[in-house]
């Protein structure tokens, strides 16, 4: 007998949407938040033409909204894309071994005149 067996109707239906829900791309979400912005249709009916709940369209209209204000405010954080983590971790190993070398000399240096005293 499978897993799904012990399961109820309901919650293999919620499994089964959860698992081929539709993933929305930011450029989507953009462009459905600036359609509903517009105003040229309802909320109720841009959300059932793009096939989402109001909350999400709500919710992505939040994110929208706050996103613009902090950029307007002069907030300009982004999250480091993996290149340019890699970049900055490649730096900072070079800068540790500069660090490393120049406290060998710098020892090496003290030593030097504290054997000639």
């Amino acid at each position: 007998m499978s897993a799904r067996g012990s399961q109820s109707p309901e919650s293999v239906v919620r499994e089964i949407r959860r698992n081929t829900r539709r993933k929305y791309t930011s450029e989507e979400k953009i462009r459905i938040v600036l359609e509903g912005l517009k105003g040229e249709v309802s909320i109720v009916e841009l959300c059932r033409r793009e096939g989402i709940v109001s909350n999400m369209y709500y919710r992505w209209s939040k994110d929208f909204l706050k996103a613009g204000n902090r950029r307007l405010s002069g907030d300009t954080a982004r999250e480091a894309t993996s290149s340019e983590v890699g970049d900055l971790r490649s730096e900072n190993d070079q800068f540790k071994q500069l660090v490393a070398e120049l406290s060998l000399k710098n020892r090496l240096l003290k030593k030097s005149l504290t054997g000639l005293e």
